[in-house]
This record gives structure tokens, sequence and C-alpha cells, in this order.
């Protein structure tokens, strides 16, 4: 039976020194003992995995990427490699954040690239789909879901529910303070989970995890988690401060009220 928790997931992106990011850690260690009811991942800067593994060690909170480079190892300067993530206590990595891709001009066939290599390398896998604020307002939010998952994940002949989560996270809410209403992030959610059934026949609607993330904070965390469908989130800057994260855990468990 797969673990129906809702996942509470920390993307730090570029804050955070290695020591900020393992006094973070050990915070939420103790703060975590009256949260069983949900799933925490931390994904800290690369430079802050090999100190937080430790301030994590024996405990049920879980490690990941920010990244990563689709080949084990070369000449690749600046880059993460999958086995250097697990070498460092990781069990997930993020890959096609919005800012990967529109920052850093990531491509579908990249991020496609890098799926199977995690996976292989045995880590879990959170992919990013979102769409602009353009492309909200002329009504092709759908289509840019379509196109962005079927282009991650071409090539896959199933679906590993229990390894890869989809989470929607669109783009004019990513750090702006605005938030998708509930109608909008639950049609997202719907969308995304119809076209993840189009492209797997086999999946059962209700085996794929959807995370939400744009601007979650503990203010409206108890409003989106209880959108169907929504099963979780992954929280940017309201994850910075180890307070206001174990709030949105904290309603986050009462909300949906899942047994450990």
């Amino acid at each position: 039976m797969s673990d129906s928790r809702p996942i509470i997931a920390a993307n730090w992106k570029m804050h955070k020194t290695p020591q900020e990011g393992y006094r973070f850690a050990q915070q939420l260690v103790t703060k975590a003992l009256n949260l069983p009811g949900v799933r925490f991942i931390l994904f800290p800067s690369a430079t802050g995995l090999f100190h937080i593994q430790d301030a994590l060690k024996d405990t049920a909170i879980e490690l990941g990427g920010q990244n990563m480079h689709a080949a084990q190892e070369g000449a690749y300067t600046g880059e993460t490699s999958a086995p250097m993530l697990t070498a460092c206590g990781c069990r997930w990595v993020i890959i096609g954040h919005s800012e990967r891709r529109h920052i850093f001009h990531e491509t579908d066939a990249g991020i496609r690239a890098k799926i199977p290599a995690a996976l292989d390398a045995g880590l879990n896998v959170i992919l990013c789909i979102g769409e602009r604020l353009e492309e909200r307002r002329d009504g092709s939010t759908e289509d840019i879901l379509r196109r962005q998952l079927q282009g991650d994940l071409a090539g896959m002949e199933t679906f590993p529910a229990d390894r890869l989560i989809i989470a929607y996270e669109p783009v004019w809410a990513i750090g702006t303070g605005v938030v998708a209403t509930p109608k909008q992030a639950g049609e997202a959610h719907a969308q995304v989970r119809a076209i993840l059934q189009e492209l797997f026949p086999g999946l059962p609607g209700d085996d794929a995890k959807i995370l939400y993330g744009g601007s979650v904070k503990s203010a409206n965390a108890a409003q989106l988690i209880q959108i169907p469908g929504i099963d979780g989130f992954l929280i940017g800057g309201a994850s910075l401060d180890v307070d206001e994260y174990v709030k949105i855990a904290e309603i986050s468990q009462i909300e949906t009220k899942v047994e450990s």
C-alpha cells in the first residue's frame, strides 16, 4: 500500500549555507516528532547535502537534490550527478523546476534524459510542470501541461507512481505572493491527472501523486490541502523559516487526518 500522507517538501533554492541548513535540520528533527501524519523532504543547495544528512540520520525526514545532470560522470564543470546525490544521502531529486526551464533554458529533451538517469540511480523524482502568466491568460494552460508531460515522460512505458511525483507550479505564482485560486489549482491538478491517464492508460487515477507549489504559506495551506487531487506541497520561500514550514505541515496533518 502506498504512503498516502501529504508530502511537505522544502525547496530552499540558493539560500542557506551548510551551517544554516544543518541548524534548520536539527530544529526540524525535534519539531517533526509530533507530525507523523506528513512526509518531510528537504531540498537544500548541493553544498549542504553532506552536512544535513548527518542531522537527519535515523529520522524519517528525507533529503533531496534540487537538480542533477543526466550523465553519471564526465567533463561537466559545475554539475552534480545522481550518484553524487545518493552518496550524500539523497533519496529524491527535483527535475524540471520552472527556474531551470526559464532561467537556464532547460528543454523537455534534457529533462527527459534526467528522469531515467535518476530512477536508475535509485533516486525518486519530483517533476515540476506549470504555465507562465501569458499562457494562463490566453487559456493554454492545459496545452502547456500536456506538452510538458508528453515531452518529459516520452519513452516511458509505465508511470512509476511510487517513485515519480508531479509538482504543478504555476510560474506566475512562484515567489510572487500570488497563489492560484482553489478553482484554478483544482482544475489544473485534475488536468494533470487526466493527461497522465491518457499517456499511461493502465494508471489508476489516484495512484499518481501531484503536489502544488506557488506561494504556499501557513495562511493558505488549509484551503489548498483540502482541494481534491492535491497530495502535498513543494514550498519555496515559506520553507526557509522552520516555524512557518512546520506550521504548514501541522495544518496539512490536521486537514488530511491521515493515519501514519
